[in-house]
């Protein structure tokens, strides 16, 4: 039976649900921001739920006690609030601490990318990759449908430190639609063809399949992987898979040349002395204050279907020249 998309946010959530039942060492604390789910979490487990309100540093402060005291923590807020407002609590008491002390607390962010579309910048989450990744003992997940958020559940309770997950605001549909992926390889092949792959994390591997899809109307083809874990991957085994490649195109809802998803594979390929070439592909410019759907904002921006498809077919048009060449940039 093929899977009903999901938000993100429900999957996990009914996960966290079903197992504070046998496991009364989850506890969960919520920013003020709520579901139907939720409200279930908070009847069934009054004693091990906390609504801090408005108030990100403390979400995190408070987490950070609990999982001293032993608690398997879920802190749950808007993602550019539980990421960017409370930065310096992430860093100093989940991050540092973590390496002195042991604990077990995940950031459930939701709304990465321009998920929440109609809310402007001030709700959209361009920036978090980076942040997230600048602490070194962070794992940082980026699902691409409700059923590796889910799957993602038994790494959260299961693993020490501390962890961040982002989720989609939107229900997506569904890519895995007979087995999970493999949490443990932190990535999944979904197409190894031609010389060029597409890596994207999170909504942009829906924009890879279409931009696969299209350029296999008009001869060409491409390998797509979806790297969902951006700290714990399988090296070796993504290190097998790039080699195959002549260019490996990054995909991210974030923006580009600014230490994301694309320098995080800049840095792998040169580390592993891979051949391949590297392309960007994430949101150019500044912030955007247009009103419009999330497809059209993408086309803005740099990161939608029919602007990524011409930049590859312009790709697979160059004759001698570096990929290098048509790179926005990796500062």
């Amino acid at each position: 039976m093929l899977a009903k998309p999901r938000a993100m946010r429900d999957a996990l959530l009914d996960k966290i649900h079903k197992a504070m039942a046998s496991d009364p060492t989850i506890f969960f604390v919520s920013a003020d921001f709520g579901s139907p789910i939720l409200d279930r979490i908070r009847a069934d487990h009054p004693k091990r739920f906390v609504n801090v309100g408005i108030a990100e540093q403390n979400l995190i402060n408070v987490s950070a006690g609990l999982a001293l005291e032993g608690y398997k923590v879920f802190a749950y807020a808007i993602a550019p609030f539980i990421t960017m407002r409370c930065f310096e609590q992430v860093r100093v008491s989940l991050a540092l601490l973590s390496e002195v002390r042991p604990m077990n607390v995940n950031l459930i962010g939701v709304g990465a990318g321009y998920s929440y579309v109609v809310s402007g910048p001030t709700h959209q989450c361009y920036e978090d990759i980076t942040l997230m990744r600048a602490l070194p003992n962070f794992q940082v997940m980026s699902p691409a449908d409700h059923v590796t958020a889910e799957s993602l559940f038994h790494r959260c309770v299961d693993e020490l430190g501390p962890k961040y997950l982002r989720l989609d605001a939107q229900v997506l549909p569904v890519i895995y639609t007979d087995t999970a992926p493999n949490i443990a390889n932190g990535f999944n092949v979904h197409r190894r063809d031609g010389a060029i792959c597409l890596v994207a994390t999170g909504y942009m591997l829906h924009t890879a399949f279409t931009v696969a899809d299209r350029l296999l109307a008009r001869g060409m083809q491409v390998g797509v992987i979806d790297l969902f874990d951006l700290a714990r991957f399988s090296e070796e085994k993504l290190r097998g898979e790039l080699r195959r490649y002549e260019t490996v195109v990054s995909m991210e809802e974030g923006f580009a040349g600014r230490g994301g998803l694309d320098a995080l594979l800049y840095n792998f390929i040169a580390h592993n002395e891979i051949a391949a070439k590297l392309l960007n592909i994430g949101v150019e410019g500044g912030y955007r204050f247009e009103l419009g759907t999330r497809a059209e904002l993408h086309e803005q921006v740099g990161i939608g279907p029919d602007v990524v498809t011409r930049r590859l077919l312009d790709l697979s048009n160059l004759s001698g020249k570096s990929v290098k060449n048509i790179n926005s940039g990796l500062n």
